[in-house]
């Protein structure tokens, strides 16, 4: 007789491109039969979830996997009104057109997107209404994204309270709970740096930069070296690390895949191959760890945790 296949709940964090390896832990996942019940994310996870919940992710991968950093920049929408840089209408456009509007209840899994409304400080958990609506708010990352209103308030990004959302998981009944931490320790020498990779990278960013120090007035403090850019999504980080530990603590998850923090910087969405990559090799790292515990019938007393190994 063949053995029920082990269900999961799916636990995706928050962290800008590095987000895109969320995509091999799900190309992990299934690969090794794992049926995926429930997702809940954050950010880009709600962003990935959403998509893989809806049938998507082949298309999305597709997709993502040949963009160049001219053709992510050419889908930004800039806009200098509504509290952020980013309208974020035409990435939601495309995301729509590749794997089409539905509902979260019709999916056939039990997806959930968080975000935060701004105006009451708290957390906006989403299971049901417009996939892409939810999607649009969970990622409103503050100053990048301009906030989403929407059912009456004024969201942004979920991993602004709640980078990794174990607690909406929990009323779906599955074997594992599995995590998947985008602000993990740095790496030394970073997960993913390539010979000449910081002269050729920076031609978006340098733009980036120049939109947003425009916007606040804001030259490049000599005593730092860090332009305003650089100091709030190091302090949004920062802050995210510090939250995830808490509840990660609390919640004791099963399994916790940490991609670390300095992977890549949060709009190198040009990094998709090599991020999917790297998602899938820790994927594997800590489900060979857990199923050699589970073959030694030893309980899970404390999560099994994937970092990259120097």
């Amino acid at each position: 007789m063949t053995a029920r296949p082990t269900t999961v709940s799916l636990v995706l964090g928050s962290g800008g491109a590095r987000g895109l390896a969320h995509i091999g832990v799900i190309r992990e996942l299934v690969a090794r039969g794992y049926d995926i019940r429930a997702i809940s994310g954050s950010s880009m996870g709600a962003v990935v979830g959403g998509i893989y919940a809806q049938g998507g992710l082949d298309a999305y991968e597709e997709w993502v996997g040949a963009l160049g950093q001219a053709d992510v920049f050419r889908m930004l929408d800039w806009t200098f009104s509504g509290g952020g840089l980013i309208r974020g209408r035409t990435l939601m456009k495309r995301l729509s057109y590749l794997v089409g509007e539905c509902n979260i209840e019709e999916l056939p899994l039990d997806y959930t997107a968080v975000a935060v409304d701004i105006e009451k400080g708290r957390e906006v958990w989403f299971t049901d209404g417009s996939l892409f609506e939810a999607v649009r708010a969970s990622m409103a990352v503050p100053s990048i994204f301009t906030p989403h209103r929407y059912r009456g308030r004024t969201l942004v990004d979920g991993g602004l309270l709640n980078p990794v959302p174990v607690a909406p998981t929990l009323r779906t009944l599955t074997d594992l709970t599995v995590v998947v931490d985008l602000n993990g320790e740095s790496h030394e020498p970073p997960p993913l740096q390539k010979e000449g990779a910081n002269d050729a990278a920076p031609g978006l960013l340098r733009r980036l930069r120049g939109y947003m120090n425009a916007l606040n007035g804001d030259a490049k403090p000599v005593e730092t070296g860090l332009a305003l850019s650089e100091v709030l999504m190091r302090s949004l980080e920062t802050m995210q690390e510090a939250i995830t530990r808490q509840h990660l603590a609390v919640f004791s998850p099963d399994v916790v895949i940490s991609v670390p923090k300095n992977t890549c910087m949060f709009h190198e969405f040009h990094l998709a191959r090599p991020l999917i990559d790297f998602g899938r090799q820790l994927a594997a790292q800590a489900l060979d760890d857990c199923e050699r515990g589970q073959r030694r019938g030893v309980r899970l007393a404390a999560p099994v945790q994937a970092r990259i190994k120097p």
